[in-house]
């Protein structure tokens, strides 16, 4: 089920998304309809949804969609004049991710950029789970609240996330919009095929991206997460272990007791990046240190 009309921060008329991104509105006059969510199947359309279907489509199942209170749907040229018994507005359109993406993150008002967003990408399933797991603890141990999305435990803040994996990306719009309601202040996401389909990450700006492999370069990195069609732009920050991030995690070993100091490293390593200051991350290891 893949829905975010939960999180809908934005309300958006059938002729503004038409006119926005060249699409052809059937009515015309269907141009003040306003939809209140997006869904990619027919378990997910609630009354005022917008039906964008992941799958071919027919019209059976648009008259399933137009019975639960859909406003108006995406379909393929390929089906016009052959919808005589729909009534409510069609958009004939074949969008591509980029643009799905884009009007998603819109109506989920575009949560990535009012958070702090941090990937994790690796060798495999297992170690990214750990990298992100101990990025969650750090962050929360310097104080910030934290929502993470992975196949192995989605959460926003302390609420477990219910969610059918691999997501989509309709399903992370909504997932990091519950976060940010929630209050977060930043999310972490698992880069691995379990958690994520292709292109699941578009319109979702990246701050702060890691490799548990410090042998790829910056670049090598970039084009093993593109097919989950993230942003990384100039201002996301690829990090990795360095000696300074290796020494701090040795220092601070005995109050994470049996953690890997590679994993620890490497979140220290993410959060510098992010531009968290040294002495802060030496007083939260001290304090962790003496707590324990």
């Amino acid at each position: 089920m893949s829905s975010v009309s939960e999180s809908m921060n934005r309300r958006m008329t059938l002729g503004l998304l038409a006119n926005q991104y060249g699409f052809d509105l059937d009515p015309a006059s269907a141009t003040e309809v306003t939809v209140t969510s997006v869904a990619d199947d027919i378990e997910s359309v609630r009354p005022g949804a917008l039906f964008v279907p992941s799958d071919d489509v027919d019209a059976h199942q648009l008259e399933q969609v137009q019975a639960l209170g859909a406003y108006g749907a995406i379909v393929p040229h390929t089906l016009r004049g052959q919808l005589d018994d729909i009534h409510i507005p069609l958009i004939y359109a074949e969008p591509t991710m980029r643009q799905l993406g884009k009007l998603v993150a819109e109506m989920a008002g575009n949560p990535s950029d009012s958070l702090a967003v941090f990937a994790i990408t690796g060798k495999n399933k297992e170690t990214v789970e750990s990298a992100v797991g101990n990025l969650a603890d750090f962050l929360h141990m310097l104080g910030n609240p934290v929502g993470v999305i992975s196949s192995s435990d989605s959460q926003s803040l302390e609420r477990f996330l219910a969610l059918e994996y691999p997501l989509s990306v309709i399903d992370v719009q909504r997932t990091m919009a519950v976060c940010a309601e929630d209050g977060a202040a930043a999310v972490i996401l698992a880069l691995d095929e379990e958690t994520l389909r292709e292109d699941a990450l578009q319109s979702v700006s990246i701050d702060v991206l890691a490799c548990d492999d410090n042998g790829l370069s910056n670049a090598e990195v970039t084009k093993s997460v593109s097919r989950f069609g993230c942003f990384v732009g100039k201002q996301t920050r690829i990090a990795g272990r360095t000696q300074e991030s290796d020494l701090l995690a040795a220092q601070a070993s005995s109050a994470y007791g049996d953690t890997d100091g590679r994993l620890l490293s490497l979140s220290i390593a993410m959060v510098l990046a992010a531009g968290v200051r040294k002495a802060n991350i030496k007083s939260a290891l001290r304090v962790s240190r003496d707590l324990n």
